[in-house]
């Protein structure tokens, strides 16, 4: 029986610590996604009879871990979408890499381009054809001989963007193959996790900021 870990709720919004694994919404595995999964839990906690409405507001990739947010009613969907559109919240993630960044802050600007074939996001220091511009920020926060911790701020909302631009420097997540790790994980996760949310809640209007503790603290080095 599913059993969410959620951080934030109210009537308008519930906001769940992503397993990695989880998809949150429906993809050509067809395995469940969270949304159908919340529906059940929100129908079975609070005895709703008939559909219950849960709408998917962003999402973060199946290894991924952290803060996901989703609409109980469709006015808090809308509004919140509006907001993410116009890229007035503002997300905040942990990435375990390898090695060390050359600067221990910096703001990174790559043009992607997307395989729709293989799913691997290319990033390239120069804009090309159907490129889309990807800009974030990071900085190092801990590390060890052999991983550095970054907190990361994406700045723009590009596929894969923060898997494929600390790649293109030489800084690859740990356990993620797809862009060159050396290394995997037992739990096939990855080691970007996303760690908090900003925003104004659609309704109240008050600054909610949502925290995710990390969910799988083995693999992350001791470094959280």
């Amino acid at each position: 029986m599913y059993k969410p870990v959620i951080l934030y709720e109210d009537n308008h919004l519930i906001a769940i610590n992503k397993l990695p694994g989880e998809i949150t919404q429906g993809d050509i595995t067809g395995d469940i996604p969270m949304t159908e999964h919340l529906k059940e839990y929100l129908k079975r906690t609070y005895n709703k009879p008939g559909n219950v409405f849960v709408g998917l507001i962003h999402r973060i990739d199946r290894p991924v871990s952290g803060v996901v947010l989703f609409a109980k009613t469709s006015k808090g969907l809308a509004r919140m979408n509006e907001q993410f559109k116009q890229r007035e919240t503002e997300k905040t993630y942990w990435a375990l890499v390898q090695g060390m960044p050359r600067e221990p802050e910096a703001t990174l600007t790559h043009y992607l381009k997307r395989s729709q074939k293989t799913n691997i996001t290319t990033a390239f220091d120069k804009p090309g054809h159907e490129t889309q511009e990807a800009i974030l920020s990071y900085s190092v926060i801990n590390s060890n001989n052999k991983y550095s911790l970054l907190e990361v701020k994406p700045i723009t909302g590009r596929t894969h963007q923060i898997r494929a631009q600390l790649s293109k420097i030489g800084c690859s997540i740990k356990g993620d193959k797809k862009y060159r790790s050396d290394h995997g994980t037992p739990d096939r996760s990855i080691c970007l996790h996303a760690r908090e949310l900003r925003f104004i809640h659609p309704i109240t209007k008050e600054a909610v900021v949502i925290t995710a503790p990390v969910t799988n603290p083995h693999v992350w080095e001791g470094l959280v």
